[in-house]
């Protein structure tokens, strides 16, 4: 998706929940999520502060979650370049039982603990589907995201997320 695609997703949801511009201010987790330039990142809408925010109002935090999730995946194969800075303030997120879409940010985190693992530059099909490694520097930020967080993802619950996605967040922060 387009940046400019993403531009007026994120529009038309604050056209429809205009009350979320406002939800989130202050909470911990979000602590420093204005402080991104968020737009320098390719391809990145800069009001991903509004939508992490949004992600804490009952009546938003359901569509915020997926104009969110559509904004920082460029596609089913591949992750924005943004997702590096926006994985800490997920993991915060996630880790709150009064985050209304708490279990499909923990899916959104074990589809970007997937996306982080290297990708085989000697298997091609891979390389044509993910890229190599080399042009995706996201990835290895990502792991190194989770790693600098383990704790936080060392404490996720156990029943909102599958035994396989959990061990894919664990592996992902260098647990076992």
């Amino acid at each position: 998706m387009d940046l400019a695609t993403k531009e007026v997703a994120v529009a038309r949801f604050l056209h429809e929940y205009p009350q979320a511009a406002a939800a989130g201010r202050g909470h911990p987790a979000l602590h420093g999520c204005e402080d991104v330039r968020w737009s320098e990142f390719p391809g990145c809408p800069a009001e991903i502060p509004v939508l992490l925010r949004a992600l804490l109002d009952q009546a938003a935090a359901s569509e915020a979650e997926r104009v969110l999730t559509n904004s920082i995946l460029n596609g089913i194969t591949e992750m924005n370049a943004a997702m590096p800075a926006v994985l800490p303030f997920l993991l915060r997120l996630a880790s709150d039982p009064q985050v209304p879409v708490r279990s499909e940010l923990l899916d959104l985190l074990v589809t970007v603990a997937e996306f982080s693992k290297p990708v085989d530059a000697a298997d091609e099909v891979a390389v044509r589907w993910f890229g190599s490694d080399s042009d995706h520097p996201e990835r290895e930020q990502c792991k190194a995201v989770f790693a600098e967080h383990a704790t936080v993802v060392a404490m996720l619950p156990e029943g909102l997320i599958s035994p396989d996605g959990r061990a894919k967040l664990r592996h992902a922060a260098g647990l076992r």
